[in-house]
């Protein structure tokens, strides 16, 4: 039984806000994003450094977005680190707006949804990507027809005139069928754009969302200029839906006979190449103030966030109460950064590197979407690089050490740039012996740490702190083990580590006693002869 509109919309208004269920498609969803010009960001997040951080992951719990447009927008500014601050003035005007005016809200949620069809993915394509070239002998189309129509009409009072229908009626079937592929491509994503006007007619009647200015009343009119041929595209989905497979066949000899596909789509196809400024204008419309409905669902139902404060202040960082997203009852810490880097020691699992993923991802967020999850966050303007998730890449033939190399080796160069930069990264090359790793290492930690550039790093190597206590402050995780249990806190604590635990948590695991004996020894001979 189908669901009454009423019915369907109260549905909607209640469960919008909500983390999202099912699949995400992020090739679909990627599309705007790695279509769209990009010249006028500050930063492009790398795949490297969003794969690092597990972004997907993280998008998915800030994705609350109701169209597919929506969804891409907000994944390209997931993406794209601004170069000033209209995008966020933008979005909290928005769900300043939305939220005073209760009922407003509630009717922009239900027109966004109308474009909640997967096929509204590809109205990106209609301003981003190439269209079908009309083909050199596309002249004939018209004169086929016009042949088609005149032989018909004819044959009423001569049929021998039906003989020269036939062969016409087998060129231009040829035709027809040899278009279809590419109007059916086309189909979807026109139909959604038609939805788009439409929204967007309904948005700029709300003068507070879009103040009606002319460049937007004149996008809606131009795409409307051509409604009339597109309405050809919806016909075909009511055939296809709501017809028997007679009338649909008989559609489809007309159309065949009469070549007025081919005709009305390569017309179509010439009239949005000279309108996607107006199609992406209306994009941006829709899928902004669906953007900000999403970051205000989120930011609702975090345990707490706060608006990042963008200082003009160099090597600097702080952060009260900062948290990762993604654990359940994550432990938070704070830090304040003032003029030099972090180095983090500890032993595995203790939160090192979650840790480094939390500054990692709030930096990224507090500068893309305005919102960082944590109690206050400052920080000035400043590109992310990581090299945490590093893994040999087989396919290609190349080793984990020298994956690490070229990440490493790409800091270098972006930290010589004039910008200012947060590298994150994690036990530096440890795929090689342990006097080239820590010199290497602490070569490569003073050049990153030059100009105005922060560095967090974790390692298990602690002649690394002697080596760079004065230019970065020192801090730790720590476990305790209290009898036979093993306790992970995931503090941050101020200093260096003191106390290990790694020979004790091999024998709380049952490790013969002989191989626990031996490991003490040797353990305060390398500390004597270091």
């Amino acid at each position: 039984m189908f669901k009454s509109r009423k019915r369907q919309n109260e549905q909607l208004l209640a469960t919008y806000s909500k983390i999202k269920k099912g699949s995400f498609y992020f090739n679909s969803i990627g599309e705007y994003f790695l279509k769209s010009n990009k010249a006028a960001a500050f930063q492009v997040v790398s795949d490297r450094t969003y794969f690092d951080l597990d972004l997907d992951e993280v998008f998915m719990l800030i994705d609350r977005t109701l169209s597919k447009v929506g969804q891409q927008y907000l994944y390209n500014c997931f993406r794209t680190i601004p170069g000033n601050s209209d995008r966020f003035e933008r979005s909290e005007y928005l769900i300043k707006v939305l939220n005073e005016r209760p009922k407003l809200k509630e009717a922009v949620v239900v027109q966004l949804a109308r474009l909640k069809n997967s096929e509204a993915y590809y109205i990106s394509s209609l301003f981003l990507a190439d269209h079908f070239p009309k083909p050199k002998w596309f002249f004939v189309v018209p004169l086929l027809s016009l042949i088609s129509l005149v032989s018909l009409s004819l044959s009423l009072f001569f049929p021998q005139f039906l003989m020269l229908v036939v062969p016409v009626l087998a060129v231009n079937y040829f035709i027809h069928y040899w278009n279809r592929e590419k109007f059916v491509q086309y189909s979807g994503s026109i139909l959604q754009l038609l939805t788009l006007n439409q929204v967007a007619k309904k948005i700029v009647m709300a003068e507070v969302l879009a103040k009606k200015n002319e460049e937007i009343i004149e996008s809606i009119q131009s795409i409307d200029s051509i409604g009339i041929r597109m309405s050809l595209f919806k016909l075909e989905a009511k055939f296809q839906s709501d017809f028997g497979q007679a009338v649909e066949s008989l559609a489809d000899s007309i159309k065949a006979l009469f070549l007025i596909e081919p005709i009305v789509f390569f017309s179509v196809l010439k009239e949005l190449d000279s309108k996607r400024n107006d199609i992406h204008r209306l994009f941006v419309l829709v899928g902004e103030i669906d953007a900000a409905i999403s970051i205000d669902s989120l930011r609702n139902e975090l345990p707490y966030y706060s608006l990042p404060i963008i200082v003009d202040r160099k090597k600097h960082l702080y952060a009260r109460d900062i948290y990762h997203p993604l654990l359940l009852d994550s432990v938070a810490n704070s830090i304040d950064i003032d003029k030099k880097s972090v180095l983090l020691t500890g032993s595995n699992m203790s939160g090192k590197s979650t840790f480094i993923r939390t500054v990692g991802i709030n930096a990224i967020v507090a500068q893309t979407l305005n919102t960082c999850f944590a109690r206050e966050f400052s920080l000035p303007r400043l590109k992310v690089y990581s090299a945490i998730g590093i893994s040999d890449d087989l396919m290609n033939d190349k080793s984990y050490y020298f994956e690490e190399v070229l990440a490493i080796k790409n800091m270098l160069d972006e930290s010589r740039s004039g910008t200012q930069n947060l590298f994150l990264l994690d036990e530096m090359f440890k795929g090689t012996n342990t006097i080239e790793r820590i010199s290497a290492g602490k070569s490569v930690l003073d050049f990153l740490n030059k100009e105005d550039n922060i560095v967090f790093i974790s390692t298990h190597d602690i002649e690394l702190t002697a080596l760079l206590n004065e230019s970065y402050s020192l801090y730790h995780f720590t476990e305790m083990v209290e009898g036979e249990t093993i306790l992970f806190d995931f503090k941050l604590k101020a200093g260096q580590l003191k106390t290990t635990n790694a020979i004790r948590i091999l024998e709380l695991n049952n490790y013969p006693h002989e191989i626990i004996a031996e490991a003490r020894k040797l353990s305060v001979q390398i500390n004597k002869i270091r």
